[in-house]
């Protein structure tokens, strides 16, 4: 692993020469609060402050758990440079500045996709413009648990045929990026919690991503569940890691069965493979 250099400054703290860390994680101390990476576009951070700190992100205060516990995501494009301000119990306040690892982002073309799909008619862009709105509305969700320090687990068994990020291509025509992992699997099989949530979203059809299920696993942090043939919870039932919660289809914009994961802290999108110690797959069936 390359070695990192700590930089204080009087008011702030730069991190430096984080290089190219796709999957692993790493610490650093500054004042009273630790953060744990990776930092990089697509990561879940998590940390922890002391009493009486408050930590802001992006002009957001970040919710913390009795223990002093937080968490933010970094977006497909976040910056080459993120800050964090720390207000200390003290009153003073700090700056931390981080270096945030870029990456490159692979152009998938996927053919064989309805046309509705592709170029939707107008006669459903009022129900595309409601469902997304429905979606949105659920990620909203500041819940006060704390399910999101769990150590996560694959929802589902299966090769991996999508990545996050990708530059998807339908039919020869060029859509918005990926933002899920692709698990290929057969119709009907298990789909699992990766952890324990509650259950803010469920509709067995939305014109995109057909049988859609969203978990909120607290502070933000949400997994959303794409093109599944059957949901197995209800809105408001509370879930533990690895309890039954969907079933594997290829409802919606889809080719064939597969499990769309899909992540969220609020509006960013995170990549859910970052989560697993590098080049970590599910099992295949």
């Amino acid at each position: 692993m390359k070695s990192f250099k700590t930089l204080f400054l009087i008011g702030s703290l730069s991190f430096k020469g984080i290089g190219a860390m796709i999957a692993s994680a790493f610490l650093v101390q500054a004042q009273a609060v630790t953060l744990n990476g990776p930092w990089i576009q697509g990561a879940m951070v998590t940390g922890k402050a002391s009493p009486g700190e408050e930590i802001i992100y992006n002009g957001q205060q970040l919710q913390q758990t009795p223990d002093g516990d937080f968490v933010f995501g970094l977006g497909r494009n976040a910056p080459a440079v993120v800050e964090l301000q720390v207000k200390l119990a003290n009153g003073s306040q700090k700056t931390l500045s981080f270096d945030v690892t870029q990456r490159q982002y692979v152009t998938q073309k996927i053919e064989g996709v309805a046309s509705k799909h592709v170029t939707p008619p107008k006669t459903v862009s009022a129900r595309i413009s409601r469902e997304a709105k429905a979606v949105r509305q659920a990620r909203t969700a500041n819940d006060n648990r704390s399910d999101f320090l769990s150590t996560f687990i694959w929802p589902a068994k299966g090769p991996l045929t999508g990545v996050y990020g990708s530059q998807r291509i339908y039919n020869g025509v060029p859509k918005s990026p990926h933002y899920g992992v692709d698990i290929a699997g057969p119709k009907g099989a298990e789909v699992i919690a990766p952890a324990g949530g509650i259950v803010t979203f469920a509709d067995d059809d939305l014109y995109y991503s057909g049988g859609t299920l969203i978990v909120d696993h607290g502070h933000g942090i949400s997994s959303t569940f794409i093109h599944l043939s059957q949901i197995e919870v209800t809105v408001g039932a509370t879930v533990k890691q690895g309890d039954l919660i969907a079933r594997i289809g290829a409802s919606g914009r889809a080719t064939g069965p597969h499990l769309d994961w899909r992540m969220n802290w609020f509006k960013e999108r995170i990549d859910p493979q970052l989560l697993f110690p590098k080049n970590a797959k599910p099992a295949l069936q």
